[in-house]
């Protein structure tokens, strides 16, 4: 099954997300340990979770800063991957910003809302003109107590493959 099928299933389909969550883990082993998930999946947006684990917490039982930052992580380039080709266009993560904003003490979900519009605003249009892009990417973490943890800022480099110069091994 190729992952475009797999996410088109796992919109509607219980068992197909979990299917979808089992392959991001295997495939992405340096996330495993930390148990991310991807809750749900619209057509334009996408929903993750930090669970509440040994594995992700700090020395003060907190959502570790760096889980929190790498869940912002998956959530921009997880729907940045859906909604541009990832045969056509190589997506770079370039830096990113935190605020933290309130302690995590329970599972943390984090939610990015991208449209059709602004990919052509952000995305398209602009890579007519030049060799490559850079967009952000906000996500804000809440916790199930809909308290707001982060406000984070993925900044991502797109660029055409046909327009990258060094070699994939």
């Amino acid at each position: 099954m190729d992952l475009v099928s797999l996410v088109a299933k796992a919109r509607t389909s219980s068992f197909y997300l979990w299917v979808l969550n089992v392959s991001f883990n295997r495939f992405v082993p340096f996330n495993r340990p930390h148990g991310f998930q991807i809750v749900e999946i619209g057509d334009d947006s996408v929903r993750t979770r930090l669970p509440y684990k040994r594995n992700n917490l700090n020395h003060l039982k907190g959502l570790h800063a760096c889980a929190l930052a790498t869940l912002t992580e998956i959530t921009g380039g997880f729907l940045l991957a859906l909604k541009l080709d990832p045969k056509k266009y190589r997506l770079i993560l370039k830096r990113l910003e935190m605020d933290y904003l309130y302690q995590g003490k329970s599972d943390a979900f984090g939610y990015l809302h991208i449209t059709e519009a602004w990919l052509d605003d952000q995305v398209y249009r602009p890579l007519k003109q030049s060799e490559s892009v850079d967009v952000v990417t906000e996500v804000e973490i809440v916790d199930k107590a809909g308290n707001k943890l982060t406000s984070g800022k993925a900044h991502w480099q797109i660029k055409d493959w046909q327009k990258v110069k060094t070699k994939v091994q």
